[in-house]
């Protein structure tokens, strides 16, 4: 794939993250739960103040530049990778990171907080309590084939 695929897959991401985002936004009050997909998936409105689990949510000025920081380094290794050839697997990671970071970015320099708004049922309470979007999904993820990918280069 193309440097066009990948940028347009990172871009996809950040577009239905957004959409997703403000849907909510809209329609949910702070705190309401409602059940997706016959009950596998919980959505709920949530304003992440901090980084990941509401770390650093007295901080949110350091946490908003740290982010941006962080993804503008990650955007300069997206573009660098490009020169080599091979390796879609590290790309593919890449542009999955850079769409969820650039949306959950976006959010906490537009808005002041990330909105989330995925949960799961299940019985545990404090995984339950645990709140996501789809930007935290592409980062993990990304991530992971980001590691395949170099184990794969070597």
């Amino acid at each position: 794939m193309a440097v066009i695929g990948f940028a347009a897959l990172a871009a996809g991401i950040f577009m239905l993250d957004l959409l997703l985002k403000n849907y909510v936004e809209k329609h949910l009050k702070e705190g309401e739960e409602k059940p997706f997909c016959k009950g596998r998936l919980l959505i709920r409105k949530y304003h992440n103040r901090g980084a990941f689990l509401d770390v650093g949510a007295g901080r949110r000025g350091a946490v908003a530049l740290l982010s941006l920081i962080l993804t503008l380094f990650m955007t300069v290794v997206f573009l660098t990778t490009f020169s080599f050839r091979g390796n879609s697997t590290l790309r593919a990671g890449l542009a999955l990171l850079l769409g969820g970071a650039y949306s959950n970015t976006y959010d906490r320099l537009t808005r002041r907080y990330v909105v989330d708004y995925v949960s799961f049922p299940v019985k545990n309470k404090r995984f339950r309590q645990i709140v996501f979007n789809i930007s935290d999904f592409c980062i993990m993820i990304g991530a992971l084939l980001m590691a395949l990918g170099e184990m794969k280069k070597k």
